[in-house]
């Protein structure tokens, strides 16, 4: 090597490993790092502290045995593909007891809506069905979001659905018993237009006091799914990362409501305010928060074949103002794990302080199976820079791969929870595609390479029948927080399913259900029973429990609703500050209780703590400073007319 061409070789080879750090940067980015893996001594610790007693719900009587849907003519031969979807599971207080002790069920099996006493809490009524005359062959339910919707004190039942808009079940004021006569049916869009719903929540978008509803719509509006005697084509994504042309997402303001024997509620659309790309992805989970402490919920929709979008919310009293925010670029992340930018399949979204910052993070669920699906779940952990929101920014990172939650599976719902009451939240998802005995990776991964556009003719997609198999055999994982800072899969060690036949699983609804300070959930299964999870945690810590009630008076009647929304901040004695919000609905099928849970950890039952609830009505933003011990507390919030509003 000649004097001349030896700084021209040396220059090479600092390119060559610059490119290798860079390489090896990416790579930890897309949590493919090495991860401290816990021993079986810490192992069979972490499974410990939690037990959960398994219960499956016996089938409602007439369910039928069956493991897919009669579709279009045109999806006839992807069936066990488009049937994978439509299992559901709401918590809430729907008989006013004061505990969220009753469940509303959605089985695609017999696509009924079935609300029931959760199991051990009493038989307090009968199980009964929802909806059935308003069922027809080319409609089925998709889930169950409780709400109280015309504003009269009783928690009302949304329904939606493919093959049709949704519908409101509002109970009646005079109803006596909880049966399927106590509800008054109407339509939340009149019309007779054609959605295919994934998802919704309820939040106050523009602040003025009224839950307003979001709906994710997901094959394109006016697509007749699930009409056998249907002609022509059915419009599939025409992308496999950046798909546009799925069914419009609707942002519905509350309008009026009445409370009589013939309850109603209306709602006026302004889904115009967002820019069509934005509406119109295959969305399959919904989640509204107050990420910047304003009162005013922000919105993330999780898209599967294209970008998520999360929206700052702007807006003031009917005039609904949403701004996109999208993550900042660097060389340590992939454009794909750039929030608002990411090309993965979203599928699950819910939110949570992970980092301990005091501002919720956001955990969302794509597809992710090890060794044949490498794309990543996201933990985008915020940077505590809020007002970055003001410029359009992002202020979040993806964390999933360092926090061991990149992994898992093909996942659906995704929920964070403390379960222990430590005051350190556990991480569960909902995974598992379609359950069979031949496996169809190889198709999946022939489509995958299947370029844009060809992709929306059914033509180019596989055969997937009953019988296939698409990472249907996951265990769904419950992740808990180990000693080196990452989170570990304990789901085998709970043995919380069969481990030769496990579950498929799409939702997962929270709640205490009995009321004894911890975490109890239930499981939605697509083509299967049910299964709800009493929580019997041997050694669990402290907890504080908040239950927000927005109060009105009309006349002599006093009329108390969940105050959806409402932020409530906890400062313990060791300079924590630990921050939940009350949830409308998030995610794809399950939902939680309308209140508000904290594990405290090693909190004395007498230690009165500072507690704040940031909250809305028609009169603006309010903060609420009390002292509050341990256990669950009852809270009211005085609703002020607009004419006080500063």
């Amino acid at each position: 090597m000649t004097s001349d061409q030896r700084p021209a070789r040396q220059s090479a080879v600092r390119r060559y490993a610059a490119r290798g750090v860079a390489i090896v940067i990416v790579l930890s980015a897309y949590g493919l790092a090495r991860i401290p893996t816990p021993g079986n001594t810490e192992r069979a610790a972490l499974a410990g502290r939690f037990h959960f007693t398994p219960i499956q719900i016996s089938d409602f009587p007439g369910t039928p045995a069956r493991t897919v849907r009669q579709l279009h003519p045109a999806l006839s031969h992807v069936s066990a593909w488009f049937s994978s979807m439509g299992a559901s599971v709401a918590l809430n207080d729907l008989d006013g007891d004061g505990l969220p002790n009753d469940a509303c069920l959605v089985d695609p099996r017999s696509d009924r809506v079935i609300v029931m006493p959760v199991p051990g809490t009493g038989d307090r009524y009968r199980p009964f069905v929802v909806g059935e005359a308003e069922s027809a062959a080319t409609t089925a339910p998709t889930g169950c979001a409780p709400a109280d919707m015309n504003e009269d004190g009783h928690v009302d039942l949304l329904v939606h659905y493919w093959g049709r808009t949704p519908i409101a079940f509002l109970r009646k004021a005079n109803a006596a018993t909880l049966d399927a006569d106590a509800y008054r049916a109407a339509d939340v869009w009149p019309g007779g237009e054609i959605w295919n719903t994934n998802a919704v929540t309820f939040a106050d978008l523009d602040g003025d006091g009224h839950d307003d509803l979001i709906v994710g719509n997901y094959f394109a509006d006016g697509v007749r799914l699930l009409d056998v005697r249907a002609s022509g084509s059915v419009p599939l994504p025409h992308s496999m990362s950046r798909a546009f042309n799925g069914g419009r997402n609707r942002l519905l303001l509350w309008d009026s409501a009445t409370s009589t024997d013939a309850p109603s509620v209306k709602y006026r659309d302004v889904s115009n305010v967002l820019a069509d790309e934005m509406l119109t992805g295959w969305t399959q989970a919904v989640g509204a928060a107050d990420l910047d402490r304003d009162g005013l919920p922000e919105m993330y929709f999780t898209n599967d074949f294209g970008p998520d979008r999360l929206l700052h919310n702007r807006s003031a009293p009917g005039q609904v103002h949403l701004a996109e925010l999208q993550g900042r670029w660097s060389w340590t992340t992939p454009p794909s794990k750039i929030l608002g930018r990411d090309s993965f399949k979203g599928m699950g979204i819910d939110f949570g302080d992970v980092n301990g910052d005091g501002v919720p993070d956001l955990y969302v669920s794509n597809i992710a199976v090890p060794g044949v699906a490498v794309e990543s779940h996201f933990l985008f952990a915020s940077e505590g820079s809020l007002d970055a929101m003001r410029n359009g920014r992002a202020p979040y990172i993806d964390r999933s791969g360092p926090l061991g939650l990149a992994r898992s599976g093909w996942a659906w719902d995704s929920k964070l929870a403390d379960f222990d009451n430590d005051g350190v939240l556990e991480a569960l998802q909902a995974t598992g595609f379609i359950q069979g005995q031949i496996d169809r990776w190889p198709e999946v991964h022939e489509l995958i390479m299947v370029s844009d556009e060809v992709m929306a003719g059914s033509a180019a997609w596989a055969r997937f029948q009953p019988g296939d198999d698409v990472s249907g055999h996951e265990i769904n994982p419950f992740f808990v927080r180990a000693a080196s800072g990452a989170y570990v899969d304990i789901a085998r060690e709970l043995q919380l399913e069969p481990a030769d036949t496990p579950y498929v699983t799409r939702g997962i609804a929270i709640a205490d259900v009995d009321g004894d300070g911890d975490l109890d959930f239930f499981i939605a299964n697509q083509w299967a029973p049910f299964v709800y999870y009493r929580n019997d945690a041997p050694r669990a810590g402290a907890f504080l429990g908040v239950r927000p009630f927005l109060v009105s008076r009309t006349g002599a009647d006093i009329v108390r609703r969940a105050a959806i929304g409402a932020t409530v901040i906890a400062h313990l004695p060791d300079g924590r500050t630990l921050v939940t919000t009350v949830d409308g609905g998030n995610g794809h099928t399950g939902r939680r209780s309308a209140d508000a849970h904290i594990g405290l950890g090693r909190v004395d039952a007498g230690r009165s703590l500072p507690v704040e609830i940031i909250w809305r009505d028609a009169s603006g933003r309010h903060t609420d400073q009390l002292s509050l011990q341990p256990g669950w507390h009852n809270v009211d919030l005085p609703e002020r007319s607009a004419a006080t509003r500063p």
